[in-house]
């Protein structure tokens, strides 16, 4: 495995702890890449540096290291302006630099099965590439001036974006082309109640997926294990319906992803319930909510009627406090009886606890899940009351 660093910026809009919770998920983003993040750089800066994104010190701090370690990967938490990778990648000039959009890019590229998601990547990978084809090219920067070698490096930059530019369109048309038989296949469908299953990457939606229809969907603990919507038959008692799986979402989702992936996520704005699965073993599980919730109103779909799952139970942990602790109660002292107990409670989505992998309350699941259904069948359906 090629071993990485992680470097993040502490920001006065981020605390520490905010900052080593993201660097952990980036970890988990790189070895899910097939890296090996071997250590962590962080800085105190007001705002990024334009230049090299951290100050002059840390970056020849981290430029040792490198050299020393013999660091293949350096990977940048935040996005990069495409001259501070220039700039960057003069400083490290063995070591490939990445920053979280190119990170996630380049997973998605090795996950997309079909043809409608390696199109989707494809297109997001060219648009993120355009701004930052000079960087291609600093080879030509080394040659002399003078008779015949003016501009070879602009001139080679304005044809590759040219190039670029028409693999763009022509992505795009065959994009829309896939659209098309998409949307033929879903109003085959549109008779029967659809429940989209949303969340962040690695809740468990797949998984969930898997037990809820008995089917064999490809679900592991990485991210992004799942790209492509998939649909299956469902049938509660003696009421069917279609269940379908979404990619997962994450924080600081390259805009590029969200623009192609739009038709995918055709499916959880054509449904008629989200259900929202929720990795309560997760410390940072609250942000996650609102992130999955920002992105759902992001795509128009945020006024669907939504079912909360907090998945996971078998794996969440809490500190327990002593009886004659007298200190505030903290998420990280909370048992799964006061996480119900508390803030939850106040919550306008009904909400339920499982465990989807040991089919923890899965009888109560069902019986919630069924009247959900039931009801917005009813409601389409007034006069064919027969199936209850």
């Amino acid at each position: 495995m090629e071993k990485a660093i992680l470097v993040g910026l502490i920001t006065p809009s981020l605390s520490q702890a905010q900052v080593d919770e993201y660097l952990e998920e980036l970890s988990f983003l790189a070895k899910t890449a097939g890296v090996d993040p071997v250590k962590r750089f962080t800085q105190k800066l007001r705002c990024p540096d334009n230049t090299t994104f951290l100050g002059k010190g840390k970056i020849n701090e981290v430029k040792d290291f490198v050299k020393n370690e013999s660091i293949d990967v350096v990977i940048f938490d935040d996005d990069l302006t495409p001259s501070q990778l220039r700039n960057i990648q003069k400083i490290f000039l063995k070591s490939k630099i990445l920053d979280r959009s190119n990170l996630i890019l380049d997973i998605f590229a090795s996950r997309a099965q079909t043809a409608q998601a390696r199109t989707q990547v494809e297109l997001a990978q060219y648009e993120y590439l355009l701004p930052r084809l000079t960087r291609m090219w600093t080879h030509l920067e080394r040659q002399k001036g003078g008779i015949g070698m003016r501009g070879p490096g602009e001139t080679q930059i304005e044809t590759d974006r040219r190039i670029i530019k028409d693999k763009i369109a022509l992505l795009k048309k065959k994009l829309q082309k896939i659209d098309k038989q998409s949307l033929t296949r879903r109003k085959g469908r549109a008779d029967m109640i659809r429940v989209a299953l949303v969340g962040y990457t690695n809740a468990g939606k797949s998984t969930l997926m898997n037990k809820l229809s008995k089917s064999e969907i490809f679900a592991e603990d990485k991210l992004f294990a799942t790209l492509d919507t998939t649909v299956r038959k469902v049938v509660l008692k003696n009421l069917p319906f279609l269940l379908s799986d979404t990619v997962g979402f994450i924080r600081k989702l390259p805009h590029q992803l969200v623009e192609s992936f739009k038709s995918t996520l055709d499916e959880v704005r054509e449904s008629d319930l989200l259900v929202h699965v929720v990795d309560i073993s997760n410390p940072n599980f609250e942000e996650q909510i609102e992130i999955v919730n920002t992105t759902i109103s992001e795509i128009g779909a945020a006024a669907k009627p939504q079912f909360i799952i907090f998945n996971k139970i078998d794996a969440y942990r809490y500190i327990k406090k002593e009886e004659d602790d007298l200190t505030e109660f903290t998420k990280e002292n909370m048992s799964l009886n006061d996480l119900k107990n508390s803030w939850m409670n106040k919550l306008d989505i009904d909400s339920i606890f499982i465990s989807a992998l040991n089919k923890t309350n899965f009888d109560e699941l069902r019986a919630e899940l069924y009247q959900k259904v039931k009801a917005l069948h009813v409601k389409r359906y007034p006069y064919n009351n027969f199936l209850y």
